[in-house]
């Protein structure tokens, strides 16, 4: 095998083993330690939203899939079917993922080491694709790099490492996948990942958001030009989800977290086991009339930033009742307007 050779990794069924187990621990050691009191009311489910079979006979292609978000993806699809193809820089944590995935569901995993960074390592990991799976049904751009520092401290290289990860090589994967499809009249479903942050910017993570920001434009573009070709294209924006990779470059004292989850009106962070439900779904022919949007998924983070006014949920009902007495002496309140 090449450098850019496909490694197959053995299917073995595993008797007795349902589908909601797959998410059953795969989240805990990074999972946060405290939730808000509200938490209660929105525990995530660890099994898999779809009925069984659903990718049986598709084919998946997974960039980042060696860990974090792209590994639970990746345990959802073969777990309900697919062909699995993950893809990352690194091969010894693509076979150790693609051998414990293969061993939980029973379905063969392929892994091709690849830089997306690098157009021609992309054009010959998708003609490796092609060769060992076939055309893939579902594309799911997982790869990414992001750290947080003030952005008068980044160089040159530091900013131009993120755009190439994220937006370059979304681009290089996507356009050389899919004129392989074109060629072949063959469709398939794309997904990529953002974040929330791609709708407002954000300080400290200024290259992320905007090579994410980018990739959103390239997929509602393509949701446009090249749905006549039969491919779909969406995009999710998670909000918190801890993840070791990501968490360790992010929040790598652990000091944001608790922050993170005062922001969040559901009360606590997202799992892993949650995005791979949504992406499934998203790839499924279930959602075969969703294109070109853009799915927040983040506990509503996003709209609990945004509210001006949001931050008085922290006012108790005592302070209402003395800001409800000084409201009602200004002249001209209208009393009938204020029933707190």
């Amino acid at each position: 095998m090449g450098a850019l050779g496909a490694v197959c990794v053995g299917a073995r069924r595993v008797r007795g083993c349902a589908p909601w187990r797959f998410f059953s621990n795969g989240t805990q050691p990074f999972y946060q330690s405290s939730e808000a009191s509200q938490a209660k009311f929105f525990s995530p489910l660890q099994k898999i939203m779809l009925p069984p079979n659903s990718f049986q006979g598709k084919v998946a292609f997974i960039t980042g899939g060696g860990t974090g978000l792209g590994k639970g993806m990746t345990t959802a699809l073969s777990s309900l079917g697919a062909k699995c193809v993950i893809s990352s820089r690194k091969i010894d944590v693509l076979k150790a993922t693609a051998e414990e995935i293969s061993s939980q569901t029973g379905n063969e995993v392929f892994v091709i080491p690849c830089d997306v960074r690098d157009p021609a390592m992309v054009k010959n990991a998708v003609s490796e694709l092609i060769k060992v799976a076939g055309h893939p049904d579902i594309i799911i751009n997982n790869a990414a790099g992001n750290f947080i520092s003030p952005t008068e401290r980044l160089s040159p290289n530091a900013w131009k490492t993120i755009i190439d990860i994220v937006l370059n090589g979304t681009a290089f994967v996507t356009l050389e996948i899919g004129k392989e499809l074109i060629k072949a009249q063959k469709g398939a479903a794309f997904l990529a990942i953002t974040t929330v942050y791609t709708e407002t910017g954000s300080g400290f993570v200024a290259p992320s958001a905007s090579a994410k920001a980018g990739v959103e434009a390239l997929s509602k573009s393509l949701a446009a030009e090249w749905s006549r070709y039969g491919m779909r294209f969406n995009v999710i924006q998670p909000g918190p989800i801890k993840t070791k990779g990501a968490f360790s470059r992010l929040d790598p004292t652990g000091l944001f977290e608790k922050e993170m989850l005062q922001r969040v009106p559901c009360g606590r962070l997202g799992t892993v086991g949650e995005i791979a439900n949504l992406a499934a779904f998203l790839c499924s022919d279930y959602a075969s009339w969703i294109n070109g949007a853009v799915i927040r998924f983040d506990g509503g983070e996003y709209v609990s930033m945004a509210g001006e006014f949001n931050n008085l949920r922290k006012v108790t009902k005592e302070q209402w009742d003395t800001l409800e007495g000084l409201i009602r002496k200004t002249k001209g309140f209208p009393i009938s307007a204020c029933h707190i």
